[in-house]
């Protein structure tokens, strides 16, 4: 009887134990699956070739270049090697863009043993074979030597860092190779500029996509404070969190990236352990990369309730109003034709009449393969000659995108400034520009 009870007993704990674990699994919620336009297939290669086809050719016109060559190679490649097919290069290859006829023809001098794999990406009109023990770099000059080539363009600048990808014994072995002709060598600076400042429309898809997450992702992230307890830092691990459950990945430095800021300016920063606390006015600068080729630039503003609160004071709301009025005047002087300073000088003519504080930043920059791109830069409008900042006397064009912020700084009791940037990207159109996506319009008010 004794052993019966025992037996009973055990059954009976081992039917709530299973009842209970029944009962665990049907209440955990299962994850829910969500839509993800940066998985799968990266789309460059096409938007590749398209650019090849339609913007190189416009490119070298504007450039006045009859040839551009692009010479690649392992482990220390040229920047610009990802955009003409070089990027998995070995042994040294040579890429020419060039004049023929009235079209633009790519013919490329790639080692025995990677060119079969390159002319399978039908990217280039002509891929020649170099034997084992030959020299790229030689064929491509002897055939430059048949051409009339009047200007032939390589990766040589002072200027532009995505222009300067020839090592200086590339460049020796190149003038070597070519001889007389070696004197028409020319730096890409004014091509590469043409090339990458400007996108096509599939481009400007992606990164509207872009943006928009990375602007709901912030307003998520600002759901999450409790203030006094959430650190700038927590809030920007919940952001790098987002960026891992989608595969994305940083637009600049993983560091600084996103900066989440709730006191003084710290300009370009990392996200500290500061307490966030009620009065605080909260930035967040924030950009993800995707595709792993195009970037995003976004800020969004927030403030925290004091006890009693039910919005902003009136001082916090004319900055907030300040800043997004300086954004929308600079979008509504973006056009094509328009010089990158007249931009700048179009903010700071109103931040003056709202009584901002001094800002150093530009207005805005290019946005596209990096977060600060070739372009015109949107700065320069206090300067006496603007033309002492080269690109902000460059010309807005149709297809440049901009990530620019719109300003108002004031100086803080405890010391020190605190700035107003609510940061937003648009396209140039033929007749103006516009947003990417809906931009900011009230500040985040969190309890």
């Amino acid at each position: 009887m004794k052993h019966l009870f025992y037996a009973l007993k055990s059954m009976l704990i081992a039917l709530i134990i299973l009842s209970a674990s029944s009962s665990c699994q049907e209440n955990t919620p299962e994850e829910t699956p969500f839509e993800n336009p940066f998985a799968g297939t990266s789309p460059w290669p096409e938007i590749r070739k398209e650019r090849l086809q339609k913007l190189l050719p416009q490119a070298m016109a504007e450039a006045g270049v009859d040839a551009w060559a692009v010479i690649c190679r392992e482990n220390n490649n040229d920047p610009i090697a990802h955009h003409v097919g070089g990027e998995n290069a070995g042994g040294t290859a040579v890429f020419l863009f060039h004049k023929s006829g009235d079209s633009i023809k790519s013919t490329v001098f790639c080692p025995i043993g990677e060119a079969t794999a390159l002319a399978d990406l039908k990217i280039h009109d002509e891929v020649i074979p170099v034997e084992r023990g030959a020299s790229a770099i030689s064929q491509a000059a002897a055939f430059i030597k048949t051409q009339n080539f009047n200007t032939i363009a390589v990766n040589s600048s002072t200027e532009n860092e995505l222009a300067d990808g020839l090592s200086y014994t590339q460049r020796k072995a190149f003038e070597e190779a070519l001889g007389s002709q070696a004197s028409k060598l020319i730096s890409s600076d004014a091509l590469v500029y043409e090339f990458l400042a400007i996108k096509l429309p599939a481009e400007v898809e992606i990164m509207t996509q872009a943006a928009q997450f990375t602007s709901d992702w912030q307003y998520e992230a600002y759901a999450q404070i409790i203030p006094g307890k959430s650190t700038d830092a927590d809030i920007a691990k919940f952001l790098k969190k987002k960026m891992e459950e989608y595969g994305v990945t940083d637009a600049w430095s993983p560091d600084q990236n996103p900066n989440v800021n709730s006191g003084p300016d710290r300009g370009h920063s990392h996200a500290t352990d500061k307490v966030i606390m009620p009065g605080d006015v909260i930035q967040i600068d924030f950009g993800i990369r995707v595709f792993d080729m195009w970037v995003s630039d976004i800020q969004r503003f927030a403030y925290v309730l004091r006890e009693g609160e039910t919005q902003a004071p009136d001082s916090v709301q004319f900055y907030f109003d300040s800043s997004i009025g300086g954004n929308r005047i600079a979008l509504a002087a973006m056009k094509p034709g328009v010089l990158g300073y007249q931009v700048d000088k179009a903010q700071r003519d109103w931040m003056e009449e709202r009584g901002s504080e001094y800002v150093m930043w530009s207005t805005g920059h290019p946005v596209g393969y990096v977060a600060h791109d070739i372009g015109p830069n949107l700065g320069g409008g206090l300067l006496e000659n603007p033309a002492n900042r080269p690109a902000a006397v460059k010309p807005l064009k149709e297809g440049m995108l901009f990530a620019f912020d719109g300003f108002h700084a004031w100086n803080l009791p405890q010391g020190g400034t605190k700035t107003m940037s609510v940061e937003e990207t648009a396209v140039v159109t033929a007749d103006g520009a516009r947003y990417l996506i809906e931009p900011q319009k009230e500040l985040i008010l969190i309890k």
